[in-house]
C-alpha cells in the first residue's frame, strides 16, 4: 500500500474513534514518507476541525522535518482553530506548551509537546 493510500486510511479511521492510536501511527507514516510521498497526498475528509487541523499540522511539520518538499495546498484550506487547544489540561505546563509546540501547530491554535513522535 503506498503512503498516500495509508494516509486515506488512517484519516478513515479516525471517524471511527480510538485517535491516539490512529494519530501515532499517522506520524509514523509521515515520518517514513519520502518528499514527494508527503508533496502528493490528497486531502483527508476529516469532519471534525480540531482533528482536521492536527492531521495538516502532522503534515506540515514531516514537510518541514524533510526539508525542500513543497506543502499539499489543501492544508492552506484548513482554517485554524478559533480557540487554543492544549495537550493537557494542566496550567501549570501551559507556558511550556506555549514555547514548545512546533510551529505548524502553534499556527493552527493547538499547543502540543515538541518531543510528539519521539520513540525512547
Amino acid at each position: 500500500m503506498s503512503t498516500a493510500e495509508n494516509f486515506q486510511r488512517l484519516a478513515n479511521e479516525l471517524r471511527h474513534g480510538r485517535s491516539a492510536y490512529v494519530l501515532a501511527e499517522l506520524n509514523d507514516l509521515l515520518t517514513d514518507a519520502s518528499r514527494a510521498g508527503l508533496e502528493n497526498l490528497d486531502a483527508p475528509s476529516i469532519d471534525d476541525p480540531y482533528l482536521a487541523n492536527y492531521v495538516a499540522a502532522m503534515v506540515e511539520q514531516a514537510v518541514h522535518l524533510k526539508g525542500g518538499a513543497r506543502v499539499p495546498k489543501w492544508t492552506s484550506g484548513i482554517p485554524p482553530l478559533p480557540r487554543p487547544v492544549f495537550a493537557a489540561p494542566w496550567m501549570s505546563l501551559r507556558a511550556h506548551l506555549l514555547l514548545e509546540s512546533p510551529v505548524p501547530f502553534r499556527r493552527r491554535n493547538i499547543f502540543i509537546d515538541s518531543s510528539i513522535g519521539d520513540r525512547v
